[in-house]
């Protein structure tokens, strides 16, 4: 039985523990570029794009890394890695607010991407996969609805920072926090062991099939699984950084477009709730189809539709709220799909091409969109949509432990 007492002195610390550091790690790690590098680009003389080519250089990193930071903590426990990894983002913030060359600027977001790739989700979800085993999936919608606050947090407290101390004083800041709050909570708080497994209650009328049979993590449906989420993960990148500027350019005036860009958030933390809601009654991987599903109904709207308020609006709410359960759903599909046993190495390979993907993505779109249509854009991303449903829908899971 849960006890409140357990989330600080029980396994369940895990949770409240992680849902804190990813709301300052994402809300430090990933959100603050798009106010910062403006300011930067402006200090220094530099373009945006080469500034912006920092972020994907740190989401790049994440991806090669995210394997080897994953495997660690499957080996050697959260404790020792996640905290180094803050350290070395604490380290790389302190680099960017002194660096004056480009060399040492692009080095300081290396750092921060080793950062990414071992205190964000994947590493969040290998923790909890090494604490839980195959039950650990309620636990991961938990971390993940915490973390859907981290730009509520993160822009407004970015805006704040730098209107006192600068975007110099903003990164030093932000170094303190994560190397005197969020290094020793993953070092010190994070539980060391599995929780207890208690015992699986039988349905009623089920029959008893022996353990789950996980098949390996190679071949088709490794293959399949990755390129669904590197799909998503592309779309996603490429829609936020480059949606509003879409909008305006479709006739919608940009204080309307920021608003409409507004509601995917809070879509996102609403469908995270009902995922939570319905966490034991429904497959992640179904989960996972319906929610591509919605982007591919999302995009077809808005492609055939044209851009409108309504309908830029209704985009929004259903991009968002697809992607606030593939969030979840990257890491609960992984482990219904390959079982807990190397895990971290399992969901880093697969976070692989989706992070490279990520990097590439803003370029790519804003490179689309001045070739192309804005409507054909859309219509790519149909394309994208429907051939990461395709691979989801290509995926059979393994034999179920129990079946009616």
């Amino acid at each position: 039985m849960f006890r409140p007492r357990d989330l600080i002195a029980g396994p369940s610390r895990a949770v409240a523990v992680l849902s804190l550091t990813q709301i300052l790690g994402w809300g430090m790690l990933i959100y603050p570029p798009v106010l910062m590098m403006p300011r930067i680009a402006a200090e220094h003389g530099w373009s945006l794009a080469f500034c912006m080519s920092g972020l994907s250089v740190a989401l790049a990193t994440s991806g090669l890394l995210s394997p080897t930071s994953c495997g660690l903590i499957d080996r050697y426990g959260a404790g020792r890695v996640m905290s180094f990894g803050a350290l070395t983002g604490a380290a790389g913030m302190i680099g960017l607010a002194l660096a004056e060359r480009w060399q040492i600027y692009l080095l300081c977001w290396l750092l921060i991407g080793a950062a990414m790739s071992s205190t964000l989700y994947d590493a969040a979800f290998t923790t909890l996969t090494r604490i839980y085993g195959v039950a650990a999936r309620r636990q991961i919608t938990l971390v993940t609805f915490a973390g859907g606050f981290a730009s509520t947090v993160g822009w407004p407290a970015t805006h704040l920072l730098l209107a006192h101390f600068g975007w110099r004083g903003t990164y030093i800041v932000f170094a303190a926090v994560l190397g005197l709050v969020v290094a020793p909570l993953h070092a010190f708080a994070l539980p060391r062991g599995p929780a207890p497994d208690p015992a699986l209650p039988v349905p009623a009328g089920a029959v008893a099939a022996g353990p789950a049979r996980f098949p390996p993590p190679r071949g088709w449906p490794f293959v399949l699984l990755a390129a669904a989420f590197a799909c998503h993960a592309f779309l996603l990148t490429g829609v936020t950084s480059n949606l509003l500027a879409m909008l305006e350019r479709g006739g919608i005036d940009a204080a309307t477009a920021v608003t409409i860009g507004a509601l995917f958030g809070p879509a996102q933390v609403m469908a995270r709730l009902g995922d939570f809601a319905f966490a034991g009654k429904t497959s992640p991987l179904w989960v996972a189809r319906t929610a591509v599903a919605c982007m591919v109904v999302a995009f077809i709207a808005l492609a055939l539709a044209g851009i409108s308020v309504v309908v830029a609006g209704l985009f929004c709410i259903m991009f968002g709220a697809a992607n606030g359960v593939m969030t979840i759903a990257r890491g609960a599909v992984p482990l219904m799909m390959f079982g807990p046993a190397g895990y971290g190495r399992v969901i880093g390979r697969i976070a692989r091409p989706a992070l490279l993907l990520q990097a590439a993505a803003p370029f790519a779109v804003a490179a689309a969109t001045q070739s192309l249509s804005d409507r054909t854009v859309l219509a790519l991303g149909v394309v994208g949509a429907m051939v990461a449903l395709g691979c989801l829908l290509a995926l059979r899971p393994p034999p179920l432990a129990y079946q009616g």
